[in-house]
């Protein structure tokens, strides 16, 4: 038998109004009372019944939270803080993979809004900001994190993925590198835009023409860098310098710097966007701009909290520095 809320005010001997409101984290019970009825419903392994309480309070104390996958590093950190800071809070997180589709996209929000959360944290893939303002005009508040939605007024926390991308290719620049291969995001997404508009403005800048060639976009996946790598590599004069501004094709390009046998940086100098841990236990270490995500997540949170507190949406844009991080994969040449 499920143990009830009566067991437990009969157990830490309150009446069920007490235990109700001790549980719910009410002000209107002292802390020791508080305190002795979660211990004795821990003891007897009672659950709340959330949508019970949802029912009767209006809030589910339920967070969404959608990313396009877990092979990105940023997404792991954002799911990570999300989770941890929301649980502290009182309020779970439920985590969903959108595959970067916008129907699979379309079934989660809906299915989001079926469970009553209260609020929404949303790489968005672009394509469903109509459900995204039908939420916000159901008073849950959504904030969307890496992306934003092209015209629809909701908050957005995003990197300087301009700015990275620029001072990224000005180090490989300043470095020596001219031929600098660019393996970047898709057109359509707000990083894949912003860090090839980073990337041109740099090689403007210092007088060099903008190359098709150097430059390949596909989707966040590994195979993109496979694809990518080999065709900048087997160009009659490949780039000397590779800025791999696609994060989760890395993984695909460091596989074809292997099986091609290239020594990094002595063959190749290799740049990275958005930081792992094993960037840096890679041998060598790998050089990256670091795109803030842990910075992200944390004010993601920070505007979701205090849009739950009864903030109204202000349609704002935040963004969140880039930096650069130099280890050992990127070395001084000659101009050619």
């Amino acid at each position: 038998m499920a143990v009830t809320l009566r067991d437990v005010a009969r157990a830490a001997d309150v009446s069920i109004a007490t235990a109700s409101r001790a549980l719910a984290g009410s002000s209107l019970t002292n802390h020791a009372t508080q305190r002795h009825v979660i211990q004795v419903a821990a003891a007897l392994g009672y659950r709340t019944n959330t949508f019970a309480r949802a029912l009767k309070t209006k809030r589910s104390r339920l967070i969404g939270l959608t990313v396009h996958n877990l092979e990105n590093a940023s997404f792991q950190v954002l799911a990570s803080v999300v989770q941890t800071r929301m649980q502290a809070l009182g309020y779970q997180v439920i985590l969903s993979i959108s595959a970067d589709d916008p129907e699979q996209e379309r079934d989660i929000f809906k299915t989001l809004v079926d469970h009553s959360v209260d609020g929404l944290i949303a790489v968005p893939n672009g394509a469903n900001g109509a459900q995204l303002l039908a939420m916000e005009h159901a008073d849950i508040p959504v904030i969307c994190a890496v992306r934003r939605v092209e015209g629809a007024t909701l908050e957005s926390v995003l990197a300087g993925d301009l700015d990275g991308a620029y001072a990224g290719t000005k180090h490989l620049l300043d470095l020596g590198h001219r031929r600098i291969g660019l393996i970047v995001g898709m057109s359509d997404t707000t990083s894949g835009k912003e860090r090839l508009a980073g990337y041109k403005r740099a090689m403007q800048e210092a007088g060099l023409p903008i190359d098709p060639a150097l430059i390949q976009a596909g989707r966040y996946a590994p195979e993109t860098g496979v694809t990518a790598a080999n065709a900048l590599l087997s160009m009659p004069t490949p780039p000397s310098a590779l800025f791999v501004a696609n994060h989760e094709s890395s993984l695909g390009v460091l596989r074809v710097v292997s099986e091609r046998g290239l020594l990094i940086p002595d063959d190749l100098s290799l740049l990275f966007y958005e930081d792992s841990p094993w960037f840096e236990w890679q041998r060598p270490a790998i050089s990256v701009v670091d795109s803030g995500a842990a910075e992200m997540a944390n004010l993601a949170v920070d505007r979701l909290v205090q849009r739950l507190g009864g903030v109204a949406n202000s349609g704002r844009e935040y963004r969140v520095g880039s930096r650069l991080i130099q280890r050992a994969s990127c070395r001084a040449i000659a101009p050619t």
